[in-house]
């Protein structure tokens, strides 16, 4: 079983061309996240969330259940471990899409999954999809903006960026890293720190 940890700004086009991909691999599944919030109208218990309640997500938040958490407006997020057995049983492979912050996390427990950064083709043309949703006023998009750098800022350490530009090219990009991964690419820290815990004194053991 192999996976992909993608993340992106607010406005960058993240779901749709994940949705995208997901629909032309089926080898590939989404990872499911858990959450505190309430279930609302029309959502489905295992499709669009796991819904726990909040003593059920800190027992599973002390037993290590979680890849990543966050609170986020009160209400808390994360990504279950089991989501990797379950892709594993179904013998499908795993794309989890989740902030930069938790990317970080995961990159933390999971340093072989490569962390994938989905970006605009400019700060300038991100703004306008902002300002064309029309549910943004400038104060509140001058503090997406702000949350926008800290996130550019920390996927310095991702491993690939897809510039969402044009979305069937983005999607065929998309595409192409899942197949390589699929067929077994390692990153280079992780296999090479697996080497050196073997060598002794320089030299590798016998």
């Amino acid at each position: 079983m192999r996976c992909l940890v993608i993340a992106g700004p607010s406005g960058v086009g993240k779901t749709v061309l994940i949705r995208g991909a997901l629909e032309r691999n089926a080898r590939w599944m989404f990872s499911v996240s858990a959450t505190t919030r309430a279930r609302r109208e029309g959502e489905v218990e295992g499709r669009d969330y796991y819904f726990l309640s909040e003593m059920d997500f800190f027992r599973r938040v002390a037993n290590r259940g979680f890849l990543e958490y966050a609170e986020v407006y009160g209400r808390y997020y994360g990504t279950p471990a089991s989501e990797l057995e379950r892709a594993a049983k179904e013998g499908r492979h795993l794309l989890i899409e989740v902030d930069t912050v938790g990317c970080l996390s995961i990159r933390a427990l999971r340093p072989e999954f490569p962390l994938v950064a989905i970006v605009p083709p400019s700060l300038d043309e991100l703004k306008r999809r902002l300002r064309d949703r029309g549910t943004e006023t400038e104060e509140s998009l001058a503090m997406r903006y702000a949350n926008i750098v800290a996130e550019l800022q920390r996927m310095r350490g991702f491993d690939f960026t897809i510039v969402n530009d044009d979305l069937i090219a983005a999607q065929a990009e998309l595409l192409a890293l899942m197949g390589i991964v699929e067929s077994g690419l390692m990153l280079v820290r992780p296999q090479v720190d697996a080497l050196l815990s073997n060598a002794v004194g320089g030299r590798n053991e016998k």
